[in-house]
């Protein structure tokens, strides 16, 4: 009679093999595999074929600015943001975004900020809520920022609003990280030890 606990394992390179299994590991193992195939279903992945929504996104405007040519008419902007979502697909796509449309020209590569404000800050003057964003992206905003409005479509203005609160640290850990190691709210405890200090000033 067979021992019910045995349980034949296959080796190709040493021919079947059997020997006891601990009790429960067939429902771990198929809790592994349940979990695994569930990981790889976390995202969807879409390319190419057409975007949906592929129609520049207006709202009323709060700066004259503008990058290029006048804007185009378009939807408005539904700022409930239907179909938003912070994935790791979402924001690289919003990196390459954030780069093709010179944003690092005012808020630095890294969102360090410049000219315009820092990205990568606690507090944000008009919000950091994705509709916040989203509204500063496209009516743009008084003292130097450009309305993106009929420029932008939604699923380009969706990116972009994930990779920029990416930049502040405010999406979920599982995504994939927008921010470059060396951009840190805080300073660097390495640098601080081996900076030099002005005359007159202790070593920071």
């Amino acid at each position: 009679m067979t021992d019910p606990t045995l349980d034949p394992v296959s080796d190709p390179t040493l021919g079947p093999v059997s020997g006891p299994l601990p009790r429960g590991s067939r429902a771990a193992l198929a809790l592994a595999c349940a979990l695994g195939s569930l990981g790889c279903e976390r995202e969807r992945r879409e390319f190419g074929g057409p975007a949906a929504g592929a129609v520049p996104l207006v709202l009323a405007p709060e700066s004259a600015l503008y990058p290029g040519e006048a804007p185009l008419g378009g939807a408005p902007l539904d700022l409930a943001l239907p179909g938003y979502a912070e994935t790791a697909q979402a924001i690289s796509d919003g990196r390459a975004l954030f780069a093709g449309l010179n944003c690092g020209g005012c808020h630095s590569s890294g969102g360090g900020g410049g000219m315009g404000p820092p990205l990568i800050d606690e507090r944000w003057r008009y919000g950091s809520a994705p509709d916040e964003v989203a509204a500063s992206i496209v009516a743009g905003r008084p003292d130097g920022m450009p309305a993106y409005r009929g420029k932008l479509a939604q699923p380009q203005l969706y990116q972009l609003v994930a990779f920029v609160r990416a930049l502040g640290g405010l999406v979920r850990t599982d995504a994939q990280a927008a921010r470059d190691d060396h951009a840190q709210r805080t300073r660097s405890p390495i640098l601080s030890h081996h900076a030099i200090p002005r005359p007159g000033r202790e070593r920071p």
